[in-house]
């Protein structure tokens, strides 16, 4: 190789352009040997997979290398045999086949390596048989015009080379395509794995493997069943856990306080002066002053968890900052070629070639950076809400008290957001300022020391900045704080729909709500007018920085010439300038954000949780007495009085207690003590064996009524039938829709208080624990019910009679049966004993019968009254049956008088019961009652955009558009003004008309930032009377809906509109649609400027548009309908969560939190199912329609290169300048275009509450009143 002779680097053809000098040949070792140094250098850690067999294509893979190997060594013998026949070749020819081969086995061996640990794809060997090829193209090429020659014979050395090259091109072939997946993957059994984990290594950095989801989102709609299953490191199971042992590890730290003593005066005088009395040596020690508590700190908890991956991101966003200042750089070479007449033309391809390689792998970087980034933020969002889950499950009585249901729902929703949004840009807080000081020295190196009136600019705006960044955060904790009590207002408004409404609460309370909302849109209105002003300073910071440093070179020395190459490589800068100018402030005000969200999230999970060790469990084996309390005292909060004084008492196995006593005498707190749910301040309390707990109200789930009483559990039918039998809920099976599949809706509001009181016992009995806390069960049923339930679940031959019960109850019937009666009076156990023990000691028992005796006397009249006057319901009452809802309380007495003829006769009960059973078996569906949130499908329709220009206003809409419109058109004319400046004639080393052309630039500069703050104000604004016009409407709607509409409607919708929708109505779409204006008025202007520099480029922007237009509709389709199941998927998260919250003690009680936990991760993780595919997407979009920008960029490039003989340089920059911001704008425009359509998504979701059926209005006419009421029947 090295014998070819050198190039001619004459006047030949390289001349005329067509092709650039080669390398002399010393140098192809240098190429040759590249493959190798780089390919160790970039070796990374391998993923392992499970060991498989080799497939077809890895023998290929391994076969192939081995040729090459064998070639290498082929040429190495070839030269020995030179040798040996007298023939003398350069040490070279030796030393380049023996790397050369030996890379070429370490190879092979690498590739047998991961096949064996199961990697699929391997981007480090497709980087290696792509350098490889590169290197040896160039040799390629010189081999081809030496064999063209005539008299040229191919030699031995030649004909390995062509083969050498020949077998790297078919490796790199291979390696653009994935092996086949591991025989023992668990993606064999997993219906819709993730493609991602299959994919090759180029598709992967193209984001290709999404394509398949992106043309079915085109054909059609999306479902959840399109989506992926999630891949293992994102699940819930695998990331929480992290976070949640490295917080531990924080707390701990926090709260291990370790005792210091310090030595008295006294004692440290005497170390000084040895010949003191000794008596006086004693220590004194005195205890140092309790220090300042310190707190733990959350972000060290999720930097230890998350820190790998943003330094992984870190890497990618720093090699992107470098590449960045390419363009620049090479845009002057490129107009000095424009400005150089006699450059040859091959110099400019050469700059386009290379500027167009820049640009794509600057892409491909970039969005790599992204996705580490989004991927990061989604995790840390699920493991937040993990975290804040897991808590609430063990928080305390008194630390409930300070964290509303609320605020929880805001640290779920609001607060874990700002998290993942920021993760995004927190680069931007390092790279930021490396952006600017790279862009200072590169403006340093074309302007001189006038670059500094720039920085000084720069430095006048830092206060100002800081100013709006310490303002922002005040306005955002006053916000939040605001938020948290409209949703706690909110939540309770919910929850007690019922009483509002029946006693015409709804406009009062209307009126609380809006009051907050007053106060929350008062600080939006501030932080509307803090935005402008900061957009203002943002937007307008490079341009001021561009025309003092302008302005103080030009007007320093009338010699300073600003020609094109200083101006527009100048002008570039400046650009990239804009970029971190702009997102430093924006990252800050997030990071303020994010600050106060880290605060509120430290405050919660540092709260105090329920004490696990307060009672002691033992086993059950050899047990003499299964519950066993001594001196114990209780409180509910550490700083509380006790409600529990000294209790002493012993419960033997098997034995039924009764717990007395007037109201509030701590009865129920006795339970939650035994529970654990009070403080423990004093005293021995041990339990033995599994607790099951019947609270006084019972806590159902909105599940069917089987799946309530399974609680988790596998079903055993011959128990699960007697347990319905036993508590008397066979004849409910007859009368709900679908039998024990019913649906129950939330708080169970199809069932009466009696039904929900009987599946909740049913639940207890069918756990089949060893102790039973009863919390007063039969105070909701009737006589006859309380009687049946009693004598079959409870009593001494009731299906618990081997277990322990304690039972709190008013009922003085049952308490002859009862082994042994407790007497409670003001949180103290005044008496024990039996019935007839207690009787004779006519003490406080004595006094507790005849209070309630009588009180239960008068009930079994009223209830054997019911019985003698009730009639058989009317068809039309049994069809408001039928459909499950209880539609007054004459419908729930319907329900009871079946039982209350039931519990006489067990024989008519056990005759039913297969019937019933049959019934909830049958091929019959389930019946549910509440409605799932649906997704709505296809585009978002133009009534959405136009309902809320209306809220904003159709005038301040349209002075909005114009003052966009005058921003971009001052921003066209000063570059345009610009390039006509620098194309001014130089005459005596001077410019002619410098100041003239300075104040006209610093003119439209100026009115440019005047555009901007109007703009800014007027759409900021704008979204604050949109948000306070919404917010009206959805909560006058909500209000107005009848109770139908509530019983159907899980909570969590609701809550979610409310909170999640309000907040993007409130905070992002005002923000998107700032960027989208400005981005869609950029691609714009960029476009004119290229046409009105290069029309020739007419030919190639229509077709460009064409495919980013395909393209971004393409992928709006598949966004848009991912968005909606996103926020569909959010809703079921807030109602577990709410219904968590209620029913916390009965969970703790039963010790279902891992069931409860696992729920919740699976519902955070469908809902990271539809946002995962929505940021890769995001991906997906942004590489095709950087590379339409980049293909602007090249054939701007090129029509400039090819007109360069008709194109002043100023036009030329101004063209080329222009068109590497295009990239950066169509990425912007499309993803803000996308970004409005999706987060307009919550304007839909509000909105689509106006168009439901509604209650009449609150006012009655005066004609109705006046005929009200009709007969003299009412009237009496």
């Amino acid at each position: 190789m090295c014998a070819l002779p050198p190039p001619d680097l004459g006047q030949g053809t390289h001349r005329l352009g067509l092709h650039p000098p080669l390398l002399p040949g010393r140098t192809w070792d240098g190429f040759f040997q590249f493959p190798r140094k780089s390919r160790f250098r970039s070796y990374p850690p391998i993923r392992l997979l499970p060991h498989r067999n080799a497939s077809s294509e890895a023998k290929a893979h391994t076969a192939i290398g081995f040729f090459l190997w064998l070639i290498c060594w082929a040429d190495l013998f070839y030269s020995f045999w030179e040798r040996s026949q007298s023939t003398y070749r350069a040490p070279v020819f030796v030393v380049s086949p023996t790397v050369l081969g030996i890379t070429m086995l370490l190879a092979t061996f690498l590739i047998q390596f991961e096949r064996i640990k199961g990697v699929q794809s391997s981007g480090v060997m497709l980087n290696f048989w792509i350098i490889a090829l590169l290197c040896a193209i160039i040799i390629f090429r010189s081999k081809v015009l030496h064999a063209l020659k005539p008299d040229v014979n191919i030699e031995f050395r030649d004909a390995t080379f062509f083969t050498y090259f020949a077998l790297i091109l078919v490796q790199l072939i291979l390696a653009c395509f994935p092996d086949r997946p591991p025989l023992f993957s668990e993606r064999v059994n997993d219906p819709n794995p993730c493609p991602e984990e299959s994919a090759s290594f180029l598709s992967k950095i193209t984001f290709w493997w999404i394509s398949g989801m992106m043309i079915k989102g085109y054909k059609r709609p999306l479902e959840t069943k399109d989506l992926w299953s999630m891949n293992k490191e994102d699940k819930s199971v695998e990331v929480v856990p992290v976070l949640a042992k490295n917080w531990e590890k924080e707390y701990l730290k926090a709260k291990k306080e370790p005792l210091k003593m310090l030595y008295s005066p006294k004692k440290q005088r005497m170390e000084t002066n040895p010949n003191n009395d000794p008596q006086e040596e004693a220590e004194a020690l005195i205890l140092k002053p309790q220090p300042k508590p310190v707190e733990p700190s959350l972000f060290k908890a999720l930097y230890k968890t998350f820190g790998p991956y943003f330094f992984m991101s870190s890497f990618f966003k720093f090699v992107h900052d470098i590449l960045m200042f390419s363009g620049p750089e090479i845009l002057k070479l490129l107009l000095q070629f424009v400005g150089n007449k006699d450059a040859p033309n091959w110099q400019g391809y050469l700059y386009t070639a290379l500027l167009f390689f820049c640009v794509c792998l600057q892409t491909l970087i970039l969005h790599k950076y992204f996705h580490i980034c989004f991927v990061t933020g989604m995790r840390l969002k699920t493991a937040v809400v993990g975290l804040v889950y897991r808590k609430s499950l063990v928080i305390s009585n008194a630390a409930r008290r300070t964290s509303t249901i609320g605020e929880i729902v805001n640290l779920m929703s609001v607060d874990a957001q700002r998290f993942m949004d920021l993760a995004t840009y927190i680069n931007m807080i390092w790279s930021a300022p490396l952006q600017v000081i790279l862009a200072l020295y590169l403006l340093w190196q074309n302007l001189g020391p006038s670059v500094l009136a720039g920085v000084a600019v720069m430095i006048l705006l830092v206060p100002v900045n800081a100013v709006i960044a310490v303002k922002t955060k005040k306005y955002q904790v006053v916000q939040m704080k605001c938020k948290d009590n409209r949703i706690k207002l909110m939540n309770e408004i919910l929850n007690g729909i019922k009483v509002l409404k029946l006693y015409a609460w709804e406009l009062a309370f209307k009126e609380k709500v809006l009051s907050i909302r007053q106060e929350e849109l008062q600080v939006l209105k501030k932080s509307a007018y803090l935005s402008a002003v900061g957009t203002f300073t943002w937007v307008c910071a490079p341009f001021l920085v561009a025309l003092s440093t302008f302005a103080v070179y030009v007007l320093i020395d009338e010699t300073n010439v600003l020609d094109a190459e200083k101006a527009f490589v100048s002008l570039a800068l400046f650009n990239i300038l804009r970029f971190p100018l702009n997102m430093l402030p924006m990252v800050i005000s997030s990071m303020v954000q994010a600050s106060v969200s880290l605060k509120r999230l430290r405050v919660f999970l540092s709260h105090e949780e329920l004490e696990p060790d307060s009672i002691i469990r033992e086993p059950t084996k050899n047990a003499e007495s299964m519950i066993d309390m001594r001196n114990a005292t209780f409180c509910w909060s550490r700083n509380d009085p006790p409600s529990l004084k000294e209790i002493n008492i012993t419960i033997p196995e098997g034995s039924l207690i009764a717990v007395v006593g007037q109201v509030g005498c701590g009865k129920s707190s006795l339970l939650s003590a035994l529970l654990g749910e009070m403080e423990k301040k004093e005293g021995y309390v041990a339990m033995k064996g599994s607790v099951a707990y019947v609270p006084q109200q019972a806590w159902i789930q909105n599940a069917s009524l089987k799946d309530n009483v399974l609680f988790g559990r596998e079903i055993k039918e011959p128990l699960y039938k007697e347990v319905l039998e036993s508590c008397a809920l066979l004849p409910d099976l007859e009368i709900l829709p679908s039998g024990d599949r019913t649906e129950i809706g939330e708080k169970g509001v199809n069932l009466s208080g009696g039904q929900k009181q009987r599946v909740s016992l049913a639940r207890a009995v069918y756990c089949n624990t060893d102790v039973y806390l009863l919390d007063d069960p039969l105070s909701a049923v009737d006589a006859h019910v309380g009687k049946h339930i009693f004598d079959h679940v409870i009593g001494p031959k009731g299906l618990l009679k081997d277990k322990t019960r304690i039972l709190v109850t008013h009922g003085v019937s049952y308490l002859p049966q009862m082994d042994s009666i407790i007497v409670m009076i003001d949180g103290k156990i005044t008496e024990v004993g039996s019935y007839q023990n207690l009787l004779e000691q006519d003490g406080a028992f004595a006094e507790f019968l005849r209070t309630y005796a009588n009180a239960e006397q008068n009930k079994d009249q009223d209830s054997t009254e019911f019985e003698e006057e009730e009639e058989i319901p009317s068809p039309s009452e049994e069809k408001h049956l039928e459909n499950g809802i209880l539609m007054n309380e004459k419908n729930e007495k319907l329900l009871q008088r079946p039982l209350s003829v039931a519990s006489e006769s067990n024989k008519n009960i056990h005759s039913n019961s297969t019937a019933n059973i049959d019934k909830s078996g049958g091929p019959k569906d389930d019946w549910k009652l509440t409605e799932a949130d649906k997704a709505k499908t296809g585009s978002v329709k133009i009534a959405v955009f136009w309902e809320y220009m209306k809220a904003i206003g159709l005038i301040l809409s349209f002075i909005s558009v114009i003052l966009f419109l005058c921003n971009h058109v001052s921003s066209l004319a000063s570059n345009y003004w610009l390039s006509l400046w620098t194309d001014d004639r130089v005459v005596n080393g001077t410019q002619q008309n410098t100041k003239m052309r300075l104040s006209v630039y610093g003119t439209l500069g100026i009115s440019q930032g005047i555009a901007v703050f109007g703009y800014s104000t007027s759409v900021s604004l704008g979204g604050v009377l949109a948000s306070r016009y919404l917010h009206l409407d959805l909560l006058y709607n909500v209000l107005r809906f009848p109770m139908s509409f509530f019983e159907r409607t899980p909570s969590g919708n609701l809550v979610n509109r409310f909170s999640k929708e309000m907040d993007t109505i409130d905070s992002m779409i005002p923000q998107i649609i700032k960027m989208f204006m400005g981005s869609l008025f950029n691609v714009i202007g960029a476009c004119i400027v290229i046409l009105i520099a290069t029309p020739i480029a007419a030919v190639i922007i229509p077709p460009l548009g064409l495919i980013y237009f395909f393209v971004q509709r393409f992928y709006v389709a598949t966004s848009r309908q991912l968005k909606r199941l996103e926020s569909v998927s959010r809703s079921p998260v807030y109602s577990h969560f709410n219904e968590t919250l209620l029913g916390a003690s009965v969970i703790r009680a039963f010790g279902e939190q891992k069931q409860f936990i696992n729920i919740n991760d699976y519902r955070v993780d469908e809902n990271q199912r539809a946002y995962y595919p929505s940021i890769v997407s995001n991906r997906w979009l942004a590489i095709r329609l950087e590379f339409v920008g980049n293909c602007i960029v090249l054939f701007a490039s090129l029509f400039a290169v090819i007109s360069r003989y008709t194109l002043s340089p100023g036009l030329v920059g101004l063209s080329i300048s222009y068109a590497l911001q295009v990239t950066t704008y169509l990425n912007w425009l499309v993803r803000m275009s996308s970004e409005l359509e999706t987060n307009v998504v919550a304007v839909e979701r509000v909105k689509e509450y106006a168009d439901l059926k509604q209650e009449v209005g609150y006012r009655v006419l005066k004609d109705f009143m006046k005929r009200f009421p009709c007969d003299k029947a009412h009237s009496d």
